[in-house]
């Protein structure tokens, strides 16, 4: 470990925030987020601008929250950007709810379970026996086996041997969603989450399903593939929630224990093949339910327990469990590659760890 590592190993032992996982000294945000000095809160300054001067080579808005108290921002916290896959992280909110509420008995379910017409067309995949093996875990961890467009793709492997990105097992998913409620997935997140947590309909927009068409069942047909524009404060709300484990004041509003599962890496899939690994290296390792993570150490200076969503042009909510920091970024692309390196987006994430020093004698 180095020198920069251990001080960060320290830092967060040392710092016990007031807000939590439960107390009476938590800060929530309402119309607004109460706001704070990095002095204030034991961050530097210098180091924050730092992060925040990296997001800016991509133009676009951002914001850093520790505590629950806004740290920094830049750009127009009111536009809203276009997050791509950040919809992903997003999106896989309503499983929680489904889980929740009873509509799904478990992610080990076969998702043709809750959607009849699972994973046709094409025809083809049928003939490959695969789909009743599929389970909607396979589908929340890019282990399902479709290919990447979000609309009607093949299958590449058998479930659960294998990784890979892929808008189109996310979209099935969404569709087991709808098909469960038997409710637009916009409106359904818009009264179960959105709403309690303040996000407005000026905030958030879900666009319908630009790949297959607009309805399943007579109900509105989204995706979790992409669709989702959004403000950064929107996705620094998000983020908040699943710092706080699902909860927001009093009210507990997707289970913690979904959160735990989305943000580490589950058994069966560390380790797995990863297909196209030239563009998504070693993904396997650090991907949990449609959320990215540190768990395997890449960026070496930044917390395991770290999470994200990412989305092309890179959309980030960031949730920093140990340190008590949610970060959120979103406008023009960072990663000219396109590729998942986390080379593309570390010099956003390290800097604001490394704000958290040791105070100067």
């Amino acid at each position: 470990m180095n020198k920069t590592s251990l001080i960060v190993c320290l830092l967060v032992l040392a710092y016990s925030p007031a807000t939590g996982q439960g107390g009476a000294g938590e800060i929530w945000p309402g119309s607004s987020w109460e706001r704070a000095t990095p002095e204030q809160v034991g961050m530097d300054a210098t180091m924050l601008k730092r992060a925040r001067d990296f997001a800016l080579t991509g133009a676009g808005s951002g914001c850093v929250v520790r505590g629950g108290r806004l740290i920094m921002q830049w750009g127009d916290q009111k536009k809203r950007y276009d997050l791509k896959s950040t919809t992903k992280a997003i999106g896989v909110t309503a499983v929680a709810l489904a889980l929740k509420d009873g509509k799904f008995k478990s992610l080990r379910d076969p998702a043709k379970k809750y959607h009849p017409g699972f994973g046709i067309p094409p025809e083809s995949n049928a003939q490959t026996g695969w789909l009743d093996k599929i389970t909607l875990f396979h589908l929340a961890t890019q282990t399902a086996g479709f290919d990447k467009n979000g609309g009607y793709t093949k299958l590449m492997f058998t479930p659960g041997t294998k990784w890979a990105y892929s808008d189109g097992g996310p979209n099935w998913l969404a569709e087991c969603v709808t098909l469960a409620y038997g409710q637009d997935v916009q409106e359904l997140m818009f009264e179960r989450v959105f709403g309690p947590i303040g996000i407005g309909r000026d905030d958030l927009t879900w666009r319908g399903n630009a790949y297959r068409p607009k309805e399943i069942d007579g109900v509105k047909r989204r995706e979790f593939g992409s669709g989702i524009n959004a403000n950064v404060n929107a996705m620094a709300r998000i983020g908040y929630l699943y710092l706080r484990r699902g909860r927001w004041y009093n009210k507990q509003i997707i289970p913690a224990s979904f959160v735990d599962m989305a943000r580490t890496v589950p058994e069966a899939v560390g380790g797995l093949p990863v297909v196209k690994s030239e563009s998504y290296f070693n993904a396997s390792d650090h991907y949990g339910l449609l959320w990215w993570n540190n768990a395997d150490g890449t960026m070496a200076n930044v917390p395991r327990d770290t999470y994200w969503s990412w989305g092309l042009y890179d959309s980030l909510i960031v949730v920093m469990p140990s340190l008590d920091i949610v970060a959120a970024r979103a406008g023009k692309s960072l990663n000219k590659a396109r590729n998942s390196s986390y080379k593309a987006i570390e010099p956003f994430i390290e800097p604001i760890v490394l704000s958290l020093r040791e105070k100067k004698q």
